[in-house]
């Protein structure tokens, strides 16, 4: 059974004349992360909201964890974590003493806020108020506090925005291991090459539409450009040459460089996340 199942979903704000998303309809399996793609303004915050409950009202169906969504109580947000793009902390208190607060609220049994700040890299800042945090450090004890209860359904809403290069990989490797234990992640973002690296699928929305979901290497493979790129040396003057992948072991021209020439780099012409988004929705991410 899917841990999320939709199929149909659109929705339409109070003041809005058109849906903000139509007929979406996907499936996320238990341990994927499946990445939610697309540019600002593209729905998919609202499909998040929509799947968190903040949002009522939608056409079509939605079943989440094995329960119609519209079914579940209080009790749903004992099973799922989430973390938001922008950080809503308590500023006067602490980082420990954030964790400490939220987890008085779940019934369950909860994971101590030096375990999780050890995880997302704040451990020996749990004793800083959060007014002293800079903003990645706040996206940071957002997700930190998104896994308090221990989900196993975690919806994360640009986990990686504005962190510097230690932080973000920090957030990457914790996303890898949570799919190691078997979580689920649903991953909100616009930047293709953290999806790109981390997503077991991804699903294009571009105008409040999913033109298109795959796995981020089978769709680079269907549209990218099935050629290899070759930069050398020859004869004291550098060369680029490009060469079709098929029939490569008997391209005379090919392997004669390999052969006479000094080789600088050999790679295949691999198309990006982006690359395939702009082919399949003929828009940028701007």
């Amino acid at each position: 059974m899917p841990v999320v199942d939709v199929s149909g979903l659109t929705f339409t704000y109070a003041a809005g004349t058109s849906p903000a998303i139509r007929n979406l309809s996907f499936q996320i399996d238990r341990g994927e992360i499946f990445g939610f793609l697309g540019p600002n303004g593209a729905g998919k915050s609202t499909t998040q909201k929509l799947l968190v409950r903040l949002l009522r009202g939608y056409e079509g169906t939605v079943s989440v964890l094995g329960h119609d969504l519209a079914e579940w109580g209080a009790k749903y947000y004992e099973e799922i974590g989430v973390s938001f793009e922008q950080p809503n902390h308590y500023l006067r208190l602490t980082g420990s003493e954030n964790l400490s607060y939220f987890r008085r609220l779940y019934l369950g049994r909860t994971r101590q806020p030096d375990e999780l700040l050890e995880m997302v890299g704040l451990a020996g800042e749990g004793d800083r108020r959060v007014a002293q945090y800079s903003k990645g450090m706040k996206t940071r004890l957002s997700v930190a506090r998104a896994l308090l209860n221990d989900p196993q359904l975690i919806f994360m809403d640009e986990p990686t925005a504005g962190l510097d290069p230690v932080g973000g990989r920090r957030i990457r490797t914790l996303i890898r291991e949570l799919k190691e234990a078997g979580r689920t992640v649903f991953l909100t973002t616009h930047d293709m090459t953290v999806a790109g690296e981390l997503c077991d699928r991804v699903a294009f929305l571009v105008a409040g539409e999913m033109p298109i979901v795959g796995s981020p290497a089978a769709l680079k493979l269907v549209h990218g450009s099935r050629t290899v790129a070759i930069e050398y040396h020859l004869h004291g003057s550098p060369g680029r040459r490009e060469f079709p992948l098929d029939g490569l072991h008997a391209n005379a021209a090919f392997l004669a460089l390999l052969r006479d020439a000094t080789i600088n780099t050999l790679h295949t012409q691999e198309a990006t996340l982006e690359d395939v988004f702009l082919r399949v929705t003929g828009r940028g991410l701007g």
